[in-house]
């Protein structure tokens, strides 16, 4: 037998593996992890035992050969974005930009979440997609939150819309830029770099609408791990749930000085409900006319604990009293007022033979015994209205208390409080939100130069977050999910196979000889679907460089402007919607959205679909032909 025999035998397996892939990675109950094995095995074996002797008689598609996926730049360059990313949630970098879109999001939350995707769409079309797309996850993500919308309906419509704006100008992506030095290479006119922004347009507005408004309607409410670079699921508004009591002190220098309430409520103090104003020894009740407050006041609030979580997370100085004051008991026999670092608030409940019942946490000396603090308390039997320092406990009652992580675990040997550990949520030191801001601030600004490759940008950022403590190592691997490291490397090693087989090329011209009857419309829309299909086994780049010749060539054939078909090729190689491995956009939402590869085929291929029949009615009526 041949050796050209053997690799037409070998391209058809490499087809019937690709079909198998597409099925096993379809399927709920084989996990991505295990299927990602099997086709890696799959390979590694048959490609051993049937090698493809290149012509110096050695095998091309040899162990080496296969296995390269794992070091692929891109791959690096996403699980390395994945780290950098997770520091920004960790610290919090971007709550203040994602707060400030909520606050307008919550009175019209849909308005806010399209003019988001609208702003995505335009930045991608000048910068890379990937950064960008860095870029707003995690602000989606808490917009997400802050609105009670899933990350899993925002977050694959992020990765879509970052792909569509990229589509739009010759800069929007690296597949573009690729396809353009084909192009010269060829002896064509360059591509310049707005030359096929009007059909580009009309392919991305109808990307778009359908991302807004129908794939959301596609994705599931899947739970998932609670820090994926964005977190869980929706949490409380902030306006309902259970209510604690807590004390904000008003000292000079604090914002809240000179405050009016307005409908009995003080606008500085947001999705809180004043219970009483402690001024002297007189007590404000409400409705609170005319009040105006004053250093030295003390204001007691019920607020839920996300409210309180929020307010301490955001940096504001209206807020720092409440950790001060209380942190500065018992300072004088331990340390510093209030402690450096990272601190975590926890929920325990005061046990029924708590020696705490009857005494009030100043009496007990908590932050003297256990390095902690109680910023608020909770009691379902009635309303309080007293200063948090006058209330005597009860079996029952929950405390929000706030400390380091080891000194709340210490909090597991007390006997008098069950500590709630299901409910530890961490506060980022703002120190580290500004470190984090400045490494993600510099890799962007080094991909956007153009000298350095993201991966190695990529790379270099996440070691200096590891470094400059804005997470440890123990975050940091938590953040690289194995099923994205596992599936790219076998997916490449799929794609290596086919075009080392001849499969690409092999579809390519069998499309073209196919509808070569039908004329010119029919060619250059078989190509665009050849394109969106392959785009999505292969990776775009590939695409893009193996159908550009072959657009041209054919245009030249039916003399024709072989522009259109070049055009057509672009955006067919960037519609990388059906599957993770499509783009590196939708291996960075895989895990925030917390998808399975049936998700991305659920939701990509009818846009896939969309963009093809779109561009198949479009390019010829605008062109003529």
């Amino acid at each position: 037998m041949s050796v050209m025999s053997v690799e037409v035998w070998q391209m058809w397996a490499v087809f019937s593996l690709i079909i198998g892939a597409v099925f096993l990675y379809s399927r709920d109950d084989i996990t991505l992890e295990m299927t990602s094995l099997v086709i890696l095995s799959t390979l590694l074996v048959f490609f051993f035992l049937f090698p493809v002797l290149g012509p110096d008689g050695k095998n091309l598609l040899s162990t080496s050969a296969l296995l390269q996926g794992f070091a692929n730049p891109a791959l690096i360059a996403v699980l390395a974005l994945l780290v950098v990313g997770e520091g920004m949630f960790q610290t919090g970098a971007l709550d203040g930009p994602a707060k400030l879109i909520a606050d307008y999001g919550v009175r019209a939350p849909q308005a806010t979440i399209i003019t988001t995707f609208i702003i995505i769409a335009l930045v991608s079309a000048f910068l890379n997609n990937t950064p960008v797309a860095v870029m707003f996850i995690p602000v989606l993500a808490t917009l997400a939150t802050r609105l009670q919308i899933h990350p899993g309906k925002v977050m694959m419509p992020l990765s879509y819309v970052s792909i569509l704006g990229g589509m739009t100008t010759l800069i929007g992506s690296s597949t573009n830029l690729l396809a353009g030095g084909v192009v010269i290479h060829a002896g064509l006119p360059a591509i310049q770099i707005f030359d096929f922004v009007v059909p580009g347009l009309f392919l991305a507005s109808i990307g778009l609408t359908y991302s807004i408004f129908v794939a959301p309607r596609l994705l599931p409410e899947r739970a998932g791990p609670t820090s994926e670079i964005a977190g869980s699921a929706p949490a409380s508004d902030g306006k309902s749930g259970k209510q604690y009591i807590a004390q904000i002190g008003v000292t000079f220098g604090n914002p809240l000085v000179g405050a009016k309430s307005a409908s009995g409520l003080f606008p500085p103090l947001k999705d809180m409900t004043v219970r009483m104003i402690q001024r002297g020894e007189h007590a404000i009740l409400p409705p609170f006319e005319d009040v105006e407050l004053r250093p030295g006041d003390e204001i007691i609030v019920a607020a839920t604990r996300q409210t309180l979580t929020e307010a301490l997370r955001s940096g504001d100085k209206i807020f720092e009293s409440m950790l001060e004051e209380r942190f500065a008991e018992g300072a004088e026999t331990e340390g510093p007022a209030k402690p450096a670092g990272e601190l975590t608030i926890v929920e325990a409940v005061v046990a029924p033979a708590s020696r705490m019942v009857g005494q009030t946490v100043e009496q007990i000396a908590f932050r003297t015994a256990t390095g902690c603090i109680v910023i608020g308390i909770q009691r379902r039997s009635r309303m309080i209205r007293t200063r948090l320092d006058d209330i005597r406990l009860e079996a029952g009652d929950v405390l929000l208390i706030l400390g380091k992580r080891g000194q709340l675990q210490a909090l597991r040997h007390n006997r008098d409080i069950f500590l709630l550990e299901w409910s530890a949520t961490d506060l980022p030191d703002p120190r580290k939100a500004r470190r984090a801001l400045a490494i993600f601030g510099l890799m962007i600004v080094g991909v956007l130069a153009g000298g350095v490759p993201i991966e190695v940008m990529a790379v270099l950022a996440a070691a200096a977050a590891i470094g400059a403590g804005v997470l440890n190592i123990r975050q940091a691997t938590q953040a690289i999910d194995r099923r994205i490291f596992l599936m790219v490397g076998a997916t490449i090693a799929l794609s290596t196979a086919l075009e080392t087989t001849g499969g690409a090329q092999a579809i390519a011209s069998a499309t073209v000889s196919t509808f070569a009857y039908y004329g010119a419309a029919a060619i250059m829309s078989a190509l665009f679907l050849v394109g969106a299909v392959i785009t999505n086994v292969l990776s775009n780049n590939a695409t893009a460089v193996l159908l550009t010749p072959i657009a041209i060539s054919t245009a030249r054939e039916l003399h024709l402007d072989p522009m259109p078909f070049v055009y057509g090729v672009i955006f067919a190689a960037n519609c990388s919607f059906a599957t993770p491995m499509g783009y590196q956009t939708n291996l960075l939402v895989m895990g925030p959205g917390h998808y399975t590869f049936r998700d991305f085929v659920k939701a990509g291929s009818p846009l896939v679909i969309l963009i093809w029949l779109a561009y198949s009615f479009f390019a010829p009526w605008y062109y003529g032909f």
